[in-house]
C-alpha cells in the first residue's frame, strides 16, 4: 500500500490533543499516537506520574530515556502508519516539533491551542501535578509562539468542548482534498 497523507498533531501538554485526535478518529481519520506524556505501579501499569517527574527533574535522565525511546517509538509508529486505514492518517506526536525526526514524515503540522493557563489548569485537574511542575514541563516544550508560527493549521481549544466539532470539520475536509491529491499523484 502507498504512503498515506500524514497530518501530524502536536500542542503543549493539556492543550487537548487526545480530544481533537478522538474527533478526527469520529469523522473517519486513522489515528496514530505516539506515545504521549508517559516505572511501574503495583498492578505492574507504567506509572507516568513518577516517570515524568524524574524526567522533568533530571536532564540527563530525560535524555537517556528519549535515547532509549525514540528507535522504539519510531518502530512502534512505522507499523502504525503501515497499518493505517482511512482518507488520510493522523500522527498525534507531543514532541514533533521540539524533536523533529518525524517531522518530514507529514505533509501539515497541525497544533492544538489553548492559552498557557488553560494548560496548567488542565494537567492539575487530570494529574495532580503542581503548577510549578507543570509549568517545569513546559519549559522543555517550545514556547507557545514559535509552536504557532510552525503550524499549517490551528486547532484552538481555548473553549468549551463543542467548539471543536466545527473546526475538526472544516479540517476534516481539506485533509480530505489534500489527501485526494496526494494520492492522484
Amino acid at each position: 500500500m502507498a504512503t498515506p497523507y500524514l497530518v501530524g498533531l502536536t500542542g503543549g501538554i493539556g492543550s487537548g490533543k487526545s480530544a481533537v485526535a478522538a474527533a478526527f478518529a469520529a469523522r473517519g481519520a486513522a489515528v496514530a499516537d505516539a506515545l504521549g506524556e508517559s516505572f511501574l505501579t503495583e498492578s505492574g501499569e507504567l506509572d507516568r506520574a513518577a516517570l515524568r517527574r524524574r524526567a522533568f527533574d533530571d536532564a540527563t535522565f530525560r535524555r537517556d530515556l528519549e535515547q532509549l525511546l525514540h528507535p522504539l517509538i519510531a518502530a512502534r509508529l512505522d507499523e502504525a502508519i503501515a497499518g493505517l486505514r482511512g482518507p488520510y492518517g493522523l500522527l498525534v506526536v507531543p514532541l514533533l516539533l521540539e524533536r523533529g525526526g518525524l517531522r518530514k514524515r507529514v505533509a501539515r503540522i497541525l497544533v492544538v491551542d489553548c492559552p498557557e493557563q488553560e494548560q496548567v489548569r488542565r494537567v492539575q485537574l487530570r494529574s495532580g501535578l503542581t503548577a510549578d511542575e507543570i509549568r517545569r514541563i513546559m519549559a522543555t516544550q517550545l514556547p507557545r509562539a514559535e509552536r504557532l508560527a510552525q503550524a499549517d493549521d490551528i486547532i484552538d481549544n481555548s473553549g468549551l468542548p463543542e467548539a471543536l466539532a466545527p473546526q475538526v470539520e472544516r479540517l476534516d475536509r481539506r485533509y480530505r482534498r489534500l489527501a485526494a491529491r496526494f494520492r492522484a499523484e
